[in-house]
Formats: C-alpha cells, structure tokens, sequence
C-alpha cells in the first residue's frame, strides 16, 4: 500500500512539473497567419536547428513574447533582432538572454525568427534566396506593427517600442530606423491586413557590434535615438557603429556609443571574462532609463533625465 502511494505521489510530481514547465514556454506567433508574402508556398514547413542550437529554414517568421513580471513592467517593449550571418539565428544568446535582461528593467521584449538570406536550402516561392534588404527587413517592419497592432493585450505603450540587433541583426535595425524601404515585388502584391496599417519605425533604436550593411544610411534625418556598441578588436563591426554614430550625431539625433577596449566580436550580453563586457547590458539599462523610455508618459515624447 505504501509502495503505491509513493508511486503515485511521484507520478502527480512529474506531471505536476511537465505542467509547470509547459506552462512557462514562452508563447510563439507567426507574424503572418497565412504565410509570409513570397513564401506562402512553405507555410507551415518546419524549422531545422543546426548544431541543435540555431534556427534555420525559417519560412514562418515569427515571435517569441517575454513579458516583463506585471509586478514592474513599466509599458516600454523592444523587439530583439538575433545576428547569425543572416545564414543562422542566434536564438538564445542574442535573443532570449537579451529579452531577460530587459524583461528585469521592466521592459517586455519580443525575439524574431526572421527569413535568412544565406541559409543555402532556403528558398523563397520563386525558387530564389530571400533577400536582406528586402524579405528580412519586412520580416521587422511586420514585427514592429504586429508589436503594436497587440499592444493593449500586453499592456505596451505603443509609442515606446525600440528595436534591438546583433551583428546581422544590426544591419536589419539598421535598414529599418534608419535607410529608405525596400519593398519586395511579393510583398508590394501582397494583401494587406489591419497590422499593415501600423507604424514600422522604431521610437529608439539599439545596435550591437552591428554588421556594415546600410551604412552609411541614407536617411538619418529624424531617425530614433540609438545606442550603439561593439568592440575595438572588431574589424567587422566597430567601424560600421563609429560610421552611424558619426552620422547621426551630424543630423541631430540623440546616440550614445560604447566602444570597449581589446573586445572582439560576439560577446552576447556580457559573454567572456571582461568586467566591462559583462556589465555593458548595464550601460543599456542607463541609456533607456536616461532617455525616459522606462518611465510611462502618456503618449508624448519623452524628455528623458537633464545633464549636468
């Protein structure tokens, strides 16, 4: 008898536990229920991993909601844009690490899965690569309006909605806040729905180690306000975050750059030994906090903290 209610006890705890842990995944959305424009015809294929850790043969963009715990959730949301080359997605160490970190300041955060434009078996409808300038950047725009199309249900504010990049997902921010739109011929055939009608322009923008796609952008005047980061080593990427610092800087748009000494590229949210790379996520919080995106403002632009 006593045998059995130990097994029973312990059969209640496993599923108990498989309850809570399903419970906890975050949810998934496709950012178009039918298909995204250009690849309707791969609607519903699935996703492969490789080296069982980064996404690819990405057809259904998608994204993944981190809310930030009701208890200090403050209204502020940013939509996570993980680099990989635009051949992988760096899912967990420049997405879902990222969207907790900012989901402790209050902030809650959405992680695309975006087409890939150097994933070599992944293909549009029309049997050709997906393109970035095109198809991957439409796959942020669309995130940015599906964001706000469901701001009420996650109780965002709609005008304090950043954009945050790694690497390749830098020149996607990039191509968004701060270069004209190109337009794919799928998309610009495609039926348009209430999301459509949103704004895609980010409220402020956020670029680590970002790649040298788009830059020099072609229309900073009256980009959002950015925050920029990389690293001295890196010969990739530390010239094109001086470029665009430079630029908007010249047009009058508030940015900050942080440029760490002897630091190469891909060092994630804090990732190595480094003091001051494992505390940069810290100067991000500053910035966000300085700027007044952390503090509810009823709609109107925020004024942000005076300096000295």
């Amino acid at each position: 008898m006593i045998k059995k209610h130990l097994i029973a006890a312990l059969l209640f705890s496993l599923t108990g536990a498989a309850a809570l842990a399903q419970k906890a995944a975050p949810p998934v959305f496709q950012l178009w229920p039918n298909g995204a424009p250009g690849s309707e015809k791969h609607h519903g294929e699935a996703e492969k991993m490789e080296d069982g850790a980064y996404p690819i043969n990405i057809h259904d963009p998608s994204l993944t909601v981190m809310r930030a715990d009701p208890r200090h959730a403050n209204g502020a949301a940013v939509v996570i844009v993980p680099g990989g080359g635009h051949r992988i997605v760096v899912y967990q160490s420049e997405g879902i690490q990222a969207a907790q970190h900012l989901n402790r300041i209050g902030v809650t955060a959405f992680v695309l899965k975006y087409r890939l434009a150097r994933d070599p078996n992944s293909k549009s409808d029309a049997g050709t690569p997906y393109t970035i300038d095109g198809d991957a950047a439409s796959d942020v725009r669309r995130a940015l309006r599906w964001v706000r199309a469901h701001a009420s249900e996650y109780g965002i504010d709609p005008h304090r909605l950043g954009l945050m990049g790694f690497s390749a997902g830098g020149e996607l921010v990039t191509a968004v806040a701060d270069n004209p739109e190109v337009v794919p011929p799928a998309a610009a055939k495609a039926r348009r729905d209430a999301i459509d009608s949103q704004d895609a322009r980010p409220d402020f923008q956020v670029l680590v180690y970002p790649g040298p796609l788009g830059v020099p952008a072609k229309a900073v005047n009256g980009a959002p306000p950015a925050f920029l980061v990389a690293g001295t080593k890196d010969k990739c990427c530390m010239p094109p975050a001086i470029g665009l610092y430079q630029q908007l800087q010249a047009a009058g748009v508030s940015a900050e750059l942080h440029l760490y000494a002897d630091t190469d590229h891909a060092f994630n949210m804090g990732r190595g030994e480094r003091v001051s790379i494992q505390h940069w996520p810290d100067r991000l919080s500053d910035w966000l906090s300085d700027s007044g995106w952390l503090v509810p403002h009823g709609g109107r632009a925020p004024e942000g903290v005076p300096a000295p």
